[in-house]
């Protein structure tokens, strides 16, 4: 199913792309005929959440299984609720800081935690900190029964040099900034639960989702397009494509432990910002427009776990970039959500 992914020249379409976010792969497929149990999924409305509520739904169908997949969030944008239950998910609208809505969800015997705040972050410390680690406390509270498969971030590791293979699981936290910090405190919290109520766990670090709307490539797609300078200090990333991702996640509801599996989630590469920027500047015939210099550290991961367990990504960085390359120069919809990749002392 994969090879069809990276067959296609171009998306054109939301619609078209949505479908390629969500279409299943064989281990979603897998998962969902042996998984016991429904699915909720707490913070769907994300940038992340729509297509993997929809992915599972589907891989649900396929697999001849029937399962409730119910997706919780606030859902300030109806368009994703419209999308999620045309699409066969159940919504929910939940504030996930109300200790009393919490404690009403419906029972499943899997969830999926997405809830965090990052931007935005500099001006709200308070609801930062809420949000990433008061929050997991009520959700472990009210799925103390549950296999829970918890989002986090690669930043919680510290700046590694360019020439390593970047952050491995077994290395240690040492989160720069009020974001990451609450985001280890999310892990912490998760772990402190996982032991008391002995809840399988799977906590992952994730790495720079991409798809066209969003993310570091269409970042630096966008500023090549308009001209706009590109700064180099933090010159390499880690990105993998959003719907593979979201299919890691899924099957990660397989391999939860106490205390939790952690686990790293992004691509085998380690990408040159520069080089990127280059390549878009070939497809726009632009010349990129380049500030500062590479430093000789930044936020990488190491997910050769992930492969062993999962093997690798379908979609490779060049069709990724061909494909960013087109949806900007038809005037594909922007989530208008930027990565602030560039940033390096944690300021979001």
């Amino acid at each position: 199913m994969g090879k069809n992914r990276g067959q296609l020249e171009f998306i054109e379409t939301e619609h078209q792309l949505e479908e390629v976010l969500s279409r299943p792969y064989e281990g979603t497929i897998d998962t969902s005929r042996t998984l016991k149990g429904d699915i909720v999924i707490l913070g769907v409305a994300g940038k992340m959440g729509p297509s993997l509520a929809v992915q599972i739904k589907r891989s649900c169908h396929l697999a001849g299984v029937k399962k409730r997949v119910i997706g919780v969030a606030r859902f300030s944008d109806l368009r994703i609720r419209g999308y999620l239950e045309e699409s066969g998910v159940e919504t929910i609208v939940c504030d996930l800081l109300d200790a009393g809505a919490v404690s009403g969800l419906p029972e499943a015997e899997n969830v999926i935690f997405m809830a965090g705040m990052k931007f935005g972050t500099t001006f709200n410390v308070p609801l930062t900190w809420a949000m990433n680690s008061y929050v997991p406390a009520l959700v472990a509270n009210r799925y103390k029964n549950s296999k829970i498969v918890v989002l986090s971030t690669g930043n919680v590791y510290p700046l590694v040099s360019v020439r390593s293979k970047g952050s491995k699981e077994t290395d240690m936290p040492a989160p720069i900034g009020e974001y990451a910090q609450s985001c280890l405190g999310r892990e912490r919290v998760f772990e402190y639960f996982s032991e008391k109520f002995s809840i399988q766990s799977c906590i992952i670090r994730l790495n720079y989702a991409v798809e066209l709307r969003y993310g570091v490539i269409y970042d630096i797609g966008s500023k090549v397009y308009r001209g706009e300078a590109i700064n180099l200090e933090n010159g390499y990333v880690n990105v993998v494509w959003q719907g593979w991702a979201n299919s890691v996640i899924f099957q990660c509801l397989k391999i939860c432990s106490v205390p939790p599996r952690i686990l790293n989630l992004t691509g085998p590469e380690i990408l040159s910002v520069r080089k990127i920027a280059v390549e878009f500047g070939k497809i726009f015939k632009k010349e990129p427009v380049f500030e500062g210099g590479e430093a000789e550290t930044a936020y990488l991961s190491d997910a050769s776990v992930c492969f062993d367990l999962f093997g690798k990504p379908d979609i490779d960085i060049e069709t990724i970039i061909r494909w960013v390359a087109h949806w900007i120069e038809i005037g594909g919809r922007s989530l208008n959500k930027p990565t602030h990749f560039e940033e390096r002392k944690g300021r979001y």
